[in-house]
């Protein structure tokens, strides 16, 4: 789609902020576009990105349900019971099980229905929706919430995947930060690891970049991740408008991270430098409800990092396949690199 305006050449919608991409993948004579920055995704730009399968080699990206034994702001964690056919109507040896937990208390797709513009309370395109009607049965009845079910439409995600491994980036440098306070990871640091890993980006790509959160939390006992996780500060890449407009104008697909928020936390308040609430994270706002780009957040990336290293190359085939259910507001991302 190489008519697609830059971030400042994206038409005034009224009552919105500057930077708002609602009609941009809307076509005439039809309804109202739900899959945002996956309209990026054209037969050409899937085609060229099987090229990158070369070698026979798939990386999972997929962090255990769970990783986070104790989620933070009251989310629920992974319950799994298992069942004997032998204590049930099947009678017989083998088991059943079952699993309920909270979407972002792991590796994770965020819709566009997960994060609204606070300034309008509406998402991606003007959707204004509840939790009945987002809830399935009947009460998306007119196919018209952008929610991750929207994806099976045409066909899941497959994309070229580039790697940005900030965090081998760091430690080469001498860079030291922990990944849970407020580190916040830049638009000139994300250009120099690209340079120096020699990755161009294309318009389609997802963009997937490594600060090592999901490495530190992995293996500490519950009540470690909580002490860590307590302050509810987190590295991730500047949340503001100028890392807003750099990543719309790359045109990518999508972003993922293996960071709980992919932009740090708590949000900085540009007028006093202070700290912000939830309700004030910029990147979120920007990316799912104004531009229609999904987030990825939680991913398991060490050893995607260990396998670009060792190949040296860090773009590849992205396949993934969220779960299917109406009104999915999260899902764990089922992403696989292929090389």
């Amino acid at each position: 789609m190489s008519h697609l305006p830059d971030f400042d050449n994206l038409p005034d919608v009224p009552g919105m902020r500057k930077g708002c991409a609602w009609g941009v993948f809307d076509k005439p004579g039809q309804e109202k576009d739900k899959l945002g920055t996956l309209n990026l995704l054209t037969q050409d730009v899937v085609k060229a990105a099987y090229k990158e399968l070369t070698e026979g080699i798939s990386v999972s990206l997929n962090w255990p349900l769970d990783g986070i034994k104790t989620p933070g702001f009251g989310r629920k964690g992974l319950d799994h019971t298992v069942y004997s056919f032998l204590d049930t109507p099947l009678a017989a040896h083998g088991y059943d099980d079952e699993v309920a937990f909270n979407t972002q208390c792991s590796s994770q797709w965020d819709s566009l229905c997960h994060v609204h513009c606070q300034q309008s309370a509406k998402g991606y395109n003007g959707v204004q929706t509840s939790p009945q009607e987002l809830m399935g049965g009947s009460g998306d009845a007119e196919a018209k919430l952008p929610t991750l079910n929207r994806w099976h439409e045409r066909g899941g995600l497959v994309a070229r995947g580039v790697f940005i491994d900030y965090k081998r980036y760091a430690d080469a440098k001498g860079i030291k930060f922990s990944p849970f306070e407020t580190h916040k990871i830049t638009v000139q640091e994300l250009e120099e690891v690209a340079e120096t890993q020699g990755v161009e980006f294309k318009p389609g790509d997802v963009i997937i970049i490594r600060s090592g959160f999901t490495e530190a939390l992995t293996g500490l006992s519950d009540a470690k991740q909580s002490e860590l996780m307590a302050s509810h500060r987190a590295c991730g890449v500047t949340g503001d408008v100028a890392a807003a407009k750099w990543f719309w104008n790359k045109h990518f697909a999508g972003v993922a991270g293996d960071m709980i928020a992919f932009e740090h936390l708590p949000p900085t308040r540009p007028e006093t430098g202070e700290d912000g609430t939830i309700a004030e994270l910029v990147l979120h706002q920007y990316f799912l409800a104004l531009f229609g780009m999904p987030i990825g957040e939680l991913w398991d990336l060490k050893a995607l990092s260990e396998t670009c290293e060792r190949l040296g190359r860090y773009s590849f085939l992205l396949t993934s396949s969220p779960l299917n259910y109406p009104g999915s507001i999260g899902s764990p991302p089922n992403a696989l690199a292929l090389f």
